[in-house]
């Protein structure tokens, strides 16, 4: 039988303290290699908080490792170089990024949303920076939104 452990780690950072480690403990599988080998995994998501998932069958002490992608606003904010997002956003804007920049978070997160149109991860990394108080290519990521929808922006794939 499988056991299945969720956390949420620092990318690159993960350390053998809790919650992995007393979590692994009573499972009797080496923490510091779990905790290497999750660091090594990780390591590209460095200053994000990155989801995993840990699948162990403690009679063989074998383990899987499972990395999902950070949220959609932290792709973003390190893309342009910032921490954190508008405390204000429609009257704040703390950045911009391309449309190209946008494309490429909507390719890392479309495996873990709910479609398989990267027009439609689009539309929903742009909404994501709406909250965040990011603009695209100098626009505002509705206007961006409203000429993919009006087609005069085309999105493959």
């Amino acid at each position: 039988m499988t056991v299945e452990l969720r956390f949420l780690v620092p990318g690159g950072k993960a350390t053998p303290g809790p919650p992995i480690g007393p979590a692994l403990g009573p499972l009797g599988v080496n923490a510091g290699k779990v905790v290497a080998d999750i660091n090594k995994a990780t390591a590209k998501f460095a200053g994000m908080m990155v989801p995993v998932i840990l699948k162990i069958d403690p009679a063989t002490k074998e383990y899987e490792i499972e990395v999902g992608t950070p949220p959609t606003s932290a792709l973003a904010l390190k893309k342009i170089g910032k921490e954190k997002g508008a405390s204000n956003p429609g009257s704040e804007v703390v950045g911009n990024m391309t449309l190209n920049d946008v494309i490429e978070i909507a390719k890392e997160k479309l495996p873990e949303m709910n479609t398989t149109s990267l027009r439609s991860a689009v539309l929903t990394v742009l909404g994501t920076l709406v909250s965040a108080g990011i603009n695209v290519d100098g626009k505002h990521p509705k206007e961006v939104q409203r000429a993919i929808k009006a087609g005069e922006i085309q999105i493959e794939g």
